[in-house]
């Protein structure tokens, strides 16, 4: 390891150097420490470094800006933080800086040839820059002049022509502002990063229990008797959620692991701030590993609805709540006749894993009294997963797993505020009463027909129907399916704005005109303000609100915070005799949230409550209350037919995962540690036996085909890796493989992309030849 701080990588990822190890056991431990500590000071130095993470997850102190895991109420360790959540801190404060020098040695045409490591690892952005028709490289404008520019782009066109496009980084308080900024102009155009990920969640929790969010608190995890970890890799996309799991094993509970990867984080956990995990084994955290296919969860839940029934039948009132059922819910009896029988053989064919092991874990749910369902992105990408969620709420319906410690339904979500940002009316489909309440407070007459989503914009894109898409963090471009037709699309739109903190993707695919706009960043001090240095909130995964303020001088004078850049886009467009003072919310934060605590029900009395120690819990009648604010006021049990993906002869499921040095689309290095890869990313992750019955071996170099309603895409040079997943299905990183993904691959009702719900098929690259080798082969043929 190298300690110290480090110039930006001139060199970008060699496929050629991909090396592959023996898959580890265990997560964390003092690698973690150590890797993380290495980045860091990489990218800051001691001193800087010390001083943020000393901040990171601490009353007082700033939000990761990585998962929205969250923290304990009670005592916190002082760090309070994960590898990945110090590499994403790494990332942010940096002292690398892109500037106009950086702008004007790279063209456009260089600049996408490079690879999102690279890309993001030059540094800062520092300050804003625009590229017009027809020039090569972008150049320095003046604030001033790019609020123009935007107001200008805006009023020539019409508002359902603007795209508004969120990422869940963004703090409460300026997606309220933003949200505004697209009613007020007149459209409901606001996707977000939550129809990528958790949008089949909400569409599923929302009809069932009458909340899109979860109904557990941190407390509940530690004290479950029983906790099912599915379709999520904890050890990478949430590793602080292993601490909790830990606690909850060392209380006696039990933890089920449903997942098609053997994920090290899913086994065992060396905790670095305990005696035990630093010289001792860890902590064994699954007791039963099911190693599902993709895309069986829901025949997985059928089985353990019908198994939990048998079980009441034989031995009445052990299993089944009557009481609350009769009390709270609606559905049952058509529940009960739909789970009364069950084709095994076809269970077996849908999930993968034997009748054995399924009724195994059934037994632990029949004996548990206080259950917790945890899940992430790989329940939640599928054309059934709604479905596969709603079942999920029925086997917790069914034992009353709701309102009482230690039980309820958790959906994980994988980047911090992205709960938040809904909860502030970040939402194509808009409620009446947000609508209303909107229009009360700042005198405006918001739209009621719904806007685009991610997947509508990337289809308004491709008609030309968008001429102004304004995207707040993120890097639309390699966060959605559908690749080459997305980017075609982006570069078909008048302007877009991107407001970022570092170069991306979604730079290089510009519009016609494009902005790249500087902004603050988590850690970064906000303090250029009348009252003075101003903070923010956000809502972490189990809906406890609370501030995150910034320490750290920025890398640039120029940089501005994201409310105070969407107040004056607003300016620029509306001008100043607009009804919503966008000014006074851009020079105190408490504005904005006196406008929030009238709008939205939870908020009230904000400004006073998000200065107390912890922050404040949301209201949840399901967990406060036990009950269900659903249409019908009761929770609701649902009948689905089983459904799992069947791919076509000779072909495999893909499904697309994120690598140990990575975070959405940002990539913090090239090594996937726990899964023994590392120097490459395109590479595919195969069942040995597959791998021999398709007619291909161990680091074969592939081009992969994906069908779909029998349109093909194709990504070319994947190397193919034995690794130990189910059979019959593989895994390959996003966004590498996004391109695979055809646009109509949805999950219906949610429109979230089929991230996880590939049929791909492999043929042999075959090697590029130079034009002379290529002359010389003409030549000898014509010979011939």
């Amino acid at each position: 390891m190298k300690f110290g701080k480090q110039p930006a990588p001139v060199a970008d990822i060699d496929e050629d150097n991909l090396e592959v190890h023996k898959p580890k056991a265990e997560a964390a431990g003092v690698k973690a420490v150590m890797v993380a500590l290495e980045r860091a000071v990489a990218q800051a130095g001691v001193a800087r470094t010390a001083h943020s993470l000393l901040r990171l997850n601490q009353r007082g102190g700033f939000d990761c800006p990585g998962c929205a895991w969250p923290e304990s109420d009670k005592k916190r360790k002082t760090a309070e933080f994960c590898e990945n959540g110090a590499k994403a801190v790494a990332e942010e404060n940096t002292l690398r800086t892109v500037g106009a020098e950086f702008w004007a040695k790279h063209s456009i045409a260089e600049l996408s040839t490079k690879t999102e490591y690279w890309l993001g690892n030059q540094g800062r952005l520092s300050e804003p820059v625009v590229i017009r028709a027809g020039e090569t490289h972008y150049s320095p404008i003046s604030w001033g002049d790019a609020f123009d520019l935007i107001g200008e782009h805006v009023k020539a066109t019409t508002a359902d022509r603007c795209v508004f496009y969120t990422s869940g980084r963004t703090a409460n308080e300026t997606a309220f502002m933003y949200q505004l900024f697209a009613r007020a102009l007149g459209t409901n155009n606001l996707p977000d990063c939550s129809n990528m990920c958790h949008e089949s969640s909400g569409s599923a929790l929302n009809p069932t229990i009458g909340i899109g969010k979860g109904t557990v608190s941190l407390d509940d995890i530690h004290d479950s008797e029983l906790i099912f970890v599915v379709g999520q890799n904890p050890g990478t996309n949430h590793p602080r959620m292993l601490s909790a799991l830990k606690e909850c094993k060392d209380k006696g509970g039990k933890v089920v692991a449903v997942n098609p990867l053997p994920e090290a984080g899913l086994f065992n956990f060396r905790d670095p701030q305990t005696v035990s995990g630093v010289v001792g084994g860890g902590t064994p955290l699954a007791d039963e590993y099911l190693q599902i296919k993709v895309g069986g969860d829901l025949a997985l839940f059928q089985a353990l609805g019908h198994l939990l029934l048998a079980e009441e039948e034989r031995n009445p009132g052990t299993v089944v709540d009557h009481s609350f059922i009769e009390a709270q819910t609606d559905g049952f009896a058509a529940y009960r006749e739909a789970r009364g029988s069950l084709d095994w053989a076809e269970t077996e064919k849908a999930t993968g894993l034997s009748r054995d092991q399924i009724e195994t874990v059934a037994g632990m749910l029949i004996k548990s009294k206080a259950t917790i369902f945890c899940w992430a992105l790989g329940v939640t990408q599928q054309p059934h997963s709604v479905d596969t969620i709603k079942e999920m709420v029925n086997v917790l319906l069914l034992q009353g797993n709701f309102g009482k410690p230690g039980a309820g339904a958790c959906p994980v979500r994988g980047h911090s505020n992205v709960q938040g940002d809904r909860t502030m009316g970040i939402w194509e489909k808009p409620k009446e009463w947000l609508l209303e309440a909107l229009d009360t407070e700042f005198g405006i007459t918001s739209p009621r027909h719904h806007g685009y989503d991610a997947v509508e914009a990337m289809e308004a894109f491709e008609r030309n129907e968008v001429d102004v898409f304004v995207s707040m963090g993120g890097n639309f471009s390699l966060a959605c399916s559908d690749t080459e037709t997305l980017e075609a699309g982006m570069q078909r739109i008048g302007l877009t704005v991107h407001i970022s903190t570092k170069p991306n993707r979604s730079h290089v695919v510009h519009g016609r005109t494009s902005l790249i706009l500087p902004t603050l960043g988590r850690t970064d001090k906000d303090d250029k303000h009348p009252n003075g240095a101003q903070f923010l909130s956000v809502e972490d995964s189990m809906s406890v609100v609370h501030s995150t303020q910034g320490r750290l001088t920025p890398v640039s004078e120029h940089l501005l915070a994201e409310p105070v850049i969407v107040a004056r886009m607003a300016e620029a467009t509306f001008g100043p005799d607009h009804p919503v003072d966008w000014k006074a919310m851009a020079e105190d934060y408490d504005v904005i949230r006196d406008h929030i605590a009238r709008v939205l029900p939870g908020f009230e009395d904000f400004n006073a409550r998000i200065r107390t120690k912890n922050g404040f819990v949301l209201p949840n009648p399901p967990r406060d209350t036990r009950s269900f604010k659903t249409d019908i006021g009761r929770g609701r049990f649902t009948v689905s037919p089983l459904e799992y993906l069947t791919p076509p002869s000779g072909h495999l499921v893909l499904q697309t995962i994120r690598s140990h040095d990575q975070y959405n689309t940002t990539f913090y290095g090239q090594d996937d540690r726990y899964r023994g890869i590392s120097g490459g990313r395109r590479v595919i992750l195969v069942h040995p036996e597959d791998l021999v019955e398709l007619g291909f071996k161990d680091r074969d170099l592939v081009d992969v085909v994906s069908t779909f309603r029998g349109h093909d895409r194709q990504a070319d040079k994947f190397r193919l890796i034995a690794y130990p997943t189910a059979k019959g299905c593989a895994a390959a990183y996003f966004p590498e493989a996004n391109a695979l993904v055809h646009k109509e691959n949805v999950a219906r009702e949610s429109n979230t992309p089929g991230f996880k719900a590939m049929f791909v098929r492999f043929v042999p690259h075959l090697a590029e030849t130079t034009d002379v080798e290529a002359e010389g082969e003409l030549e000898t043929a014509a010979a011939g």
